[in-house]
């Protein structure tokens, strides 16, 4: 085998290495926040979306890392096996065992794989089951819309396909089914409204039996509130200096909110106010 080929054997053998330092990485990350979830089950009601879609994103990465490295695997085998064949009997009983020690490490990292994968769905299947019933924040507009429209809506389903779930990559997205509690008033009579979601969509509200589930907004902070009398939440920014109590209510200016020249503050439930998604448009 000439130069080149051994080089490439080498590279390969290189990037194998990297690859299991970056999952093992990737492994401890995603560890780390589901230990956070179990031992600190109120951080789903501060930032759930934000704390699902970071552990998404990881399984997500996770994948790809272990798809490359079960390509880069075939290819070290192949040279592998046309590097011992040259090597006479000797060399040919070494590829058998290379060849097979390979095969059970492979088929181990995919039983890992679609394991870790399935705990992941699971878990967020967990975590979706608590909102039943729940009231949330729901952005109802699609991504190419003008502008964000965020409304208040109760949860009345979730489902989320049981093959995807279970399978060995991530595949499925967990959807909502829910309604505006508000009658309509388009030109067809109004009526309550149903949408199908998905995770990305919704922000959970902090609890009202529980007020130490509202983060503490500094003044100036902007945040996403449902306007006072309304079902329709806006971008406003919080006026009041922290909170004395947990319980108390927010102070906030919204935006495009102007009256006689000035902005008045209005004042809004702590259970009512989500924090600014990024990017929102309005």
């Amino acid at each position: 085998m000439g130069t080149v080929e051994m080089s490439s054997i080498l590279d390969n053998s290189k990037e194998l290495d990297r690859l299991k330092k970056d999952q093992d990485e990737l492994l401890l990350e995603i560890n780390k926040i589901h230990k956070k979830l179990q031992t600190t089950p109120e951080i789903i009601d501060k930032s759930g979306d934000t704390v699902l879609t970071k552990l998404r994103g990881l399984y997500v990465q996770a994948k790809d890392l272990a798809e490359i490295e079960l390509s880069v695997s075939n290819t070290l085998m192949a040279q592998l096996d046309t590097l011992l064949q040259s090597a006479g009997p000797a060399g040919q009983r070494k590829k058998i065992e290379v060849t097979e020690q390979k095969k059970k490490r492979m088929k181990a990292d995919s039983d890992m794989s679609r394991h870790s994968t399935a705990a992941s769905m699971r878990s967020q299947l967990e975590l979706a089951a608590g909102l039943k019933g729940e009231q949330v924040a729901a952005r109802v507009t699609p991504d190419d819309a003008e502008k964000d429209e965020w409304f208040v809506v109760k949860v009345i389903h979730f489902d989320k396909d049981a093959k995807d779930a279970a399978g060995s990559g991530y595949g499925g997205i967990v959807r909502f089914e829910v309604f505006d509690e508000e009658p309509g008033d388009d030109e067809e009579g109004g009526g309550q409204r149903t949408y199908k979601l998905p995770m990305s969509r919704i922000i959970p509200f902090p609890k009202r039996s529980d007020p130490s589930s509202a983060p503490d907004y500094p003044t100036g902070k902007h945040v996403l509130a449902v306007y006072p009398t309304t079902t329709a939440l806006y971008k406003a920014t919080v006026v009041n200096p922290h909170r004395k109590r947990k319980a108390d209510d927010y102070l906030l200016e919204f935006d495009d909110d102007e009256e006689d020249g000035s902005m008045p503050q209005r004042t809004v439930p702590f259970h009512k106010v989500v924090p600014l998604p990024d990017g929102h448009r309005q």
